[in-house]
């Protein structure tokens, strides 16, 4: 059973703190890897600059869009399949623990179904602007 008092502020949680994650995985692609480092990287992996660029705009445009609450579940969407990319290009070869050598893919597992999960549970409490209009 779902308590229907409370729900609505522990989306508000999951969609707050998950935009609150793709903000500092943001702070350490620009402050510690900087930014030209990012983009060396992504052609170490044999894609173009402009994937590394528009990583970077995604995780800061969804980011702030999940933490203010600005149409999370849509927003969701193309952040888990960044997720799901960041097993496929990098952390899936690495084994599934997170802490094997060069990350494996559990925690972008669990990233990706966590944005699945908002997706589908909507917006929550709080948001600036719904995705769809909350019932009287």
């Amino acid at each position: 059973m779902i308590r229907t008092s409370t729900a609505p502020y522990g989306i508000a949680l999951l969609r707050v703190s998950l935009g609150i994650l793709f903000l500092a995985h943001l702070a350490l692609k620009v402050f510690v890897f900087t930014i030209p480092g990012f983009v060396s990287y992504f052609a170490s992996l044999h894609l173009p600059a402009i994937a590394a660029y528009a990583t970077i705009a995604l995780e800061t445009l969804g980011g702030v869009a999940l933490v203010l609450g600005i149409y999370a579940p849509w927003v969701a969407i193309p952040l888990a399949l960044e997720m799901l990319g960041t097993i496929v290009m990098v952390h899936g070869a690495n084994g599934w623990l997170f802490t094997n050598k060069g990350g494996g893919w559990e925690y972008p597992a669990f990233w990706a179904v966590s944005l699945v999960v908002l997706s589908l549970l909507g917006d929550g409490a709080l948001a600036l602007r719904p995705s769809v209009a909350p019932r009287a």
